[in-house]
């Protein structure tokens, strides 16, 4: 079964590894329909959120490529990061 994440929820990882985070967020992606997704990694520091946002955004675009990821970081340098690497899905909000 399949639940809908209303777009006024945003999942929050609370988890310090990187990796760990990676995981919780691509398995909530696997697991539930979110197309539209927000995501609080406001906590992290500036290189875990690069990795984190750019390696979970990565596996939305696959399931889902018109769907969007609204990130909500602590600085506006991940955004700057992440904007080489042309993630279409991913919006940033500082």
């Amino acid at each position: 079964m399949l639940q809908l994440l209303p777009q006024n929820d945003t999942l929050t990882p609370n988890i310090t590894n990187p990796n760990e985070a990676v995981e919780f967020i691509n398995s909530y992606i696997e697991k539930y329909h979110c197309e539209f997704m927000s995501v609080d990694l406001s906590y992290m520091n500036i290189l875990d959120a690069c990795f984190v946002s750019t390696m979970c955004s990565t596996k939305h675009f696959i399931k889902y490529p018109e769907g969007k990821i609204s990130w909500r970081i602590s600085s506006g340098l991940i955004r700057d990061f992440n904007k080489d690497l042309e993630l279409g899905n991913a919006d940033y909000t500082v």
